[in-house]
């Protein structure tokens, strides 16, 4: 959470309530909470493919500088 402190976070806290009110607070956390999980799903899976793409293109260069009777 970076430099805030509880007390930052107890306004926030009570802005959020003021703002939204007590019935809304619960829908706004769960979906937030779903937006977060699908970016960080999002986030890995472009991890992935830029990691399995770098490799392979690793492996395609090793082949290329063997020797063609290792080939």
């Amino acid at each position: 959470m970076g430099n805030l402190g509880f007390t930052e976070i107890l306004v926030i806290m009570i802005v959020a309530l003021v703002v939204f009110g007590p019935n809304k607070l619960p829908e706004l956390g769960r979906s937030m909470g779903q937006a977060i999980r699908e970016f960080r799903k999002a986030t890995q899976s472009i991890t992935t493919e830029v990691t399995r793409v770098a490799s392979d293109e690793v492996r395609e260069k090793i082949d290329k500088a063997k020797p063609p009777a290792e080939r």
